[in-house]
């Protein structure tokens, strides 16, 4: 066999014995291993690095704090998966929404306190929207004094532009379907077998653009509670002189008993007034079984074609709110069973607590299977 060169072919010796062992034609097999392979994460740890420093261009980035903030993210969504896969179970369906993680991230005082959005707070504006900073030119003091007067002038019109555009990207961005106010959410809707919606709105119940809103009260149609103050400051004076007068007129209003007014200053046409029991007096559940009856009786009346109810009798009435739910919605399902023909299409409950929303899209759940 002729002598093999140092840096040889292996077509022109293929009889060597040593082509394969030969570290000059030996491919290495070598594998690149990702920050995140290191790390222990699944999150891309490089990309968070370029997001850091494109946002952060100013400062030096540590080793550790792409990590972290993979990490980090990761962690938080695995949990809201999980809440979320666990609100579509509990509706019955087999594919998660993004109502189902509005709902899981309601649901949780935590991850609603992380991620809760405050509407219209101009101070977040005007902490996001920043002027760019001014090029240093030289100039004289009396040119810069002039050109700072005429930067006062034109600043504001400048900064309401730069709103408007924001605000209008943020609604451009929400997922809102068939919500009753601009800016809310329906994060859970149940359809009845006669065709009613039910729906549950995380909103205030004074905001809501619905044919009527029923305001819980006592028999001198007190508007101190949560609902009522609410009521009576987006009513104006009018609201609060059309209660004064609906007090004349009809006097002390009975237990379960349901009187109507206009709704004035509210975005809802009508404002229903109801007595409701309080948790401990004798047939308090039946009564307040009749006190959903009669508000949604009052409002086929009027030919309405939607109602919002808070959580009647769990406020100061001292109802626990799963019972109160409970009684609530089978009252509104056994009224649309017996009447058979309403001019009621949907029915919204708005709440504002996680747990009174968490509690309700259940107690419909349990409603829609049976």
């Amino acid at each position: 066999m002729p002598d093999r060169p140092v840096y040889c072919r292996p077509a022109e010796f293929p009889d060597c014995a040593a082509t394969l062992a030969c570290p000059t034609w030996r491919k290495k097999k070598t594998t690149k291993t990702s920050r995140s392979t290191k790390a222990g994460v699944i999150f891309p740890v490089g990309r968070m690095l370029r997001y850091i420093k494109k946002g952060l261009p100013k400062y030096r980035i540590g080793v550790g704090a792409p990590v972290y903030m993979a990490a980090v993210l990761e962690y938080l969504t695995a949990e809201i998966l999980e809440l979320a896969g666990n609100a579509a179970r509990d509706n019955k369906k087999g594919r998660v929404t993004p109502r189902h993680i509005l709902l899981a991230i309601a649901n949780d005082e935590e991850l609603n306190q992380l991620l809760a959005k405050k509407r219209g707070s101009k101070g977040k504006l005007e902490a996001i929207i920043t002027p760019p900073p001014t090029k240093k030119s030289k100039t004289s003091p009396a040119k810069k004094s002039a050109a700072k007067k005429a930067g006062g002038k034109r600043g504001p019109g400048k900064a309401k532009k730069k709103q408007g555009e924001v605000s209008k990207a943020a609604s451009a961005d929400s997922t809102t379907e068939g919500t009753p106010a601009d800016g809310f959410t329906v994060l859970s809707t149940k359809s009845l077998f006669l065709g009613q919606k039910l729906q549950v709105v995380q909103a205030d119940i004074a905001t809501i653009d619905s044919d009527a809103v029923i305001h819980p009260t006592n028999s001198s149609f007190h508007t101190g509670g949560e609902v009522g103050s609410a009521l009576e400051k987006k009513g104006g004076k009018e609201f609060g002189e059309a209660v004064q007068e609906l007090r004349k007129k009809n006097g002390p209003l009975e237990v379960a008993g349901a009187a109507l007014t206009s709704g004035f200053g509210l975005p809802a046409k009508f404002v229903i007034h109801c007595h409701s029991p309080g948790w401990g007096s004798d047939k308090c559940e039946e009564l307040l079984d009749k006190t959903v009856k009669n508000c949604l009786a009052l409002a086929d009346e009027k030919k309405l074609k939607s109602v919002a109810f808070p959580s009647i009798g769990s406020g100061r009435n001292g109802f626990p709110k799963q019972t109160a739910a409970q009684l609530i919605l089978k009252a509104i399902s056994s009224y649309f069973v017996a009447t058979m023909s309403s001019s009621i299409k949907t029915v919204y409950f708005v709440l504002f607590d996680s747990e009174s929303i968490g509690i309700y899209v259940q107690e419909m759940a349990k409603l829609d299977s049976n």
